[in-house]
């Protein structure tokens, strides 16, 4: 039926809606664009955050597939790494997992277990909150969780990694420096040029790699040459066992805060494409953009799929959807393929030992310009709900989470607040999960105690 609905399609335009199916030539093409966009981000995350590169390309493989089939083929998006989690998997990492970042190891399989957990509860969250929003609708879970939290949290999730981003860079601030300024430079002038316009990444990081083989000791090929060319996955099990995971769990889990919206984002975006395409192509449009709560749950499959096998908490990749956009192939088929390329992928052996050569300073320039991007993301997401900061309400809630969580992440020790839960958090409260908890109580407590009923007005808002 799909087949046939493509070649009834008039030959002046080109594309393919989601339940279309490319010929096979076209499909192969067209996939290996999508693993192609998705790479550089999805493997830099493993590189930032000690994972398994093969096991992450796996495991976002079998992910997204997974994915694609629990939202009935109706909603194409590829999943990849997310940037979002960074700060907290660095954290807890470095407080259950001591020896992760204190050695030089590019892979600390005792990290990840720990982590393991931590995604699964991520998808329970994920899985829940979008079955919350198919039940009650989206304007319920706005009033718990509006803009002025979810934008506040994705700030600090950015910025509270700067401090790490700079230690990178400090190994060789030449080379960093170097790798900051073309990745940037990539970003801004390539933008619009097709596929490489989609790869400032890719690009930056090679770059990097090439500067950093005129400084000796930066790059060591030993690896590269000892690797297999085929290889299993160094697939690990989450460490349910283990007392730490539990706090490791939710630190974790509370950073769906900010991805929910992200998510959303992005439905609503290709929502738009879709359309306009079924539109010129003579179909009636499909308005994903009604799949809200479906989109959270194929997202929490994806992540109870990367936890358990150990690969990096995932998210619906924004340039992925781009990708789509440019060349208006919207084929789930296509995805699909693309994620079998992406875990065949993850049997190279070769290729994990290339990726794992990229100096620290390199990967210190590249995590400059996108820490500071996941913070920025932030604002464009207050800005863009036209959140009015000249109300007290919104300024106090958001003040109060970027002081805790940036202060806290950089001003207190190991970034622990000392307020110890036993078993959860038995040296402390990590300062991301105590500052959105504390804007979710002051949220709430504004909720149940209105200013209208002490005679205050609102103020109006100029952003209307």
């Amino acid at each position: 039926m799909a087949a046939a609905e493509v070649k009834a399609a008039p030959k002046s335009v080109v594309g393919y809606l989601p339940q279309d199916v490319p010929p096979f030539g076209a499909m192969v093409s067209l996939g290996l664009q999508q693993v192609l966009t998705m790479f550089p981000a999805t493997v830099l995350v493993a590189i930032l955050t000690k994972f398994d590169v093969g096991v992450t390309l796996m495991a976002s493989g079998i992910g997204t597939i997974v994915a694609l089939f629990v939202s009935g083929r109706r909603i194409p998006m590829y999943y990849g790494s997310s940037f979002s989690y960074i700060s907290v998997i660095i954290t807890v990492m470095s407080l259950y997992a001591k020896d992760c970042f204190a050695s030089t190891a590019v892979y600390c399989p005792e990290g990840v277990r720990l982590v393991q957990v931590g995604i699964m509860g991520t998808a329970v969250i994920e899985i829940l909150i979008g079955l919350l929003i198919m039940a009650v609708g989206k304007e319920a879970l706005d009033k718990v969780l509006p803009p002025t939290i979810t934008g506040s949290v994705a700030i600090i999730i950015g910025i509270a990694l700067a401090g790490t981003a700079l230690s990178e860079a400090n190994s060789n601030w030449a080379v960093a420096f170097i790798t900051l300024v073309v990745t940037i430079g990539f970003s801004v002038y390539l933008q619009g040029k097709g596929l490489i316009g989609m790869l400032p990444i890719l690009f930056g990081a090679i770059v990097g790699w090439l500067v950093s083989l005129a400084f000796p000791g930066l790059i060591n090929l030993a690896p590269v040459a000892s690797a297999q060319w085929l290889r299993l996955p160094a697939v690990t099990l989450p460490a349910f066992t283990s007392g730490e995971a539990w706090g490791a769990m939710l630190s974790i889990a509370l950073i769906a805060i900010a991805t929910v919206p992200e998510s959303t984002a992005h439905l609503y975006q290709m929502s738009l494409y879709i359309d306009a395409l079924a539109k010129e192509i003579g179909r009636a449009p499909i308005e994903i953009k009604r799949l809200i709560g479906l989109n959270l749950v194929a997202d929490g499959s994806d992540d109870l799929v990367v936890g358990f096998l150990g690969g990096c908490a995932g998210t619906n990749y924004g340039e992925n959807n781009s990708l789509m956009a440019i060349t208006r192939n919207y084929s789930v088929a296509v995805l699909m393929t693309a994620g079998v390329i992406a875990i065949l992928l993850g049997f190279v052996g070769k290729l994990a030992a290339i990726v794992n050569t990229l100096p620290t300073a390199v990967v210190g320039g590249l995590s400059i310009y996108l820490f500071g991007v996941i913070g920025m993301q932030g604002v464009a997401l207050i800005q863009s709900e036209k959140v009015n900061l000249f109300d007290p309400k919104q300024l106090a809630v958001g003040a109060t989470i970027l002081v805790l969580g940036i202060g806290g992440a950089m001003g207190l020790p190991n970034g622990l607040f000392p307020f110890p839960i036993p078993v959860i958090f038995p040296s402390g409260i990590p300062a991301i999960v105590f500052a959105a908890f504390a804007g979710i109580v002051l949220n709430l407590l504004f909720l149940l105690l209105k200013p209208e009923w002490f005679g205050i007005k609102e103020r109006a808002n100029i952003n209307d």
